[in-house]
């Protein structure tokens, strides 16, 4: 009897583990369908929201959509918004599931992707409303070189359209908290240094130059006096 015993004893022991097992497992499919439900809703209703308040129009004329479609994405970025939210809903899912599960390791990784999906969502809000900054502020630039007469005022508009994105850009990536210090600091130092040649060639050899760029963007001949200084 006692031998008996011994045999039953690990498969007593797994079937008490497994009555302990079968009712978290089926808690955490229970979640999990209710977060993919959930999701969808979530999905829905942002898209919905997001176009009610016309944010499609600000991403189309920024140029961001157009830019997402080139690379391949398939979608506008409010369709985008709405499956990082999606996402961020099911990520939480998983979380209660495998926390009811006791997989705490899974559940801790799991954590840090989804606390990573919302700085996403605000750098993508700040990519568009500053590309559309940027574009606006280009077209200004531009609008205003050509009603003074200034030839080059579109190149000029676009450099200047070009650096506020740059600018908007650093902002975004730093909002993601992903560590490119190092990036953002070469960046830095290649401006820097770039700003420094061009202040230098006018200061040093570029006279002639930069007398023929102003004249052609200024021009000073008949029909076009010097204001008295």
């Amino acid at each position: 009897m006692a031998e008996v015993d011994v045999l039953l004893a690990p498969l007593r022991a797994f079937v008490l583990q497994l009555a302990d097992f079968l009712p978290r497992l089926l808690l955490a499919l229970v979640v999990l369908v209710i977060g993919f439900l959930v999701a969808k809703a979530a999905r829905f209703a942002i898209e919905k929201g997001l176009r009610a308040i016309n944010l499609h129009v600000v991403t189309r004329r920024s140029g961001m959509d157009e830019f997402m479609q080139r690379g391949g994405a398939g979608a506008d970025t409010v369709s985008i918004f709405g499956v990082l939210v999606y996402w961020v809903v099911i990520l939480a899912a998983l979380i209660v599931a495998f926390n009811t599960l006791g997989l705490a390791y899974v559940t801790d990784l799991l954590t840090r992707v989804m606390l990573f999906v919302p700085k996403l969502v605000v750098a993508l809000l700040i990519l568009a409303f500053g590309t559309y900054f940027a574009r606006f502020i280009g077209s200004a630039i531009a609008s205003y070189g050509h009603g003074i007469g200034m030839r080059g005022a579109d190149a000029l508009g676009q450099l200047a359209r070009y650096a506020v994105i740059a600018f908007v850009l650093m902002i975004a990536i730093d909002q993601m908290d992903i560590g490119w210090d190092i990036v953002r600091q070469s960046f830095l130092i290649i401006l820097s240094g770039a700003v420094l040649a061009v202040a230098l060639a006018f200061g040093l050899g570029g006279k002639d130059w930069a007398a023929a760029r102003l004249e052609q963007w200024w021009p000073t001949g008949p029909g076009h006096p010097r204001k008295p200084e």
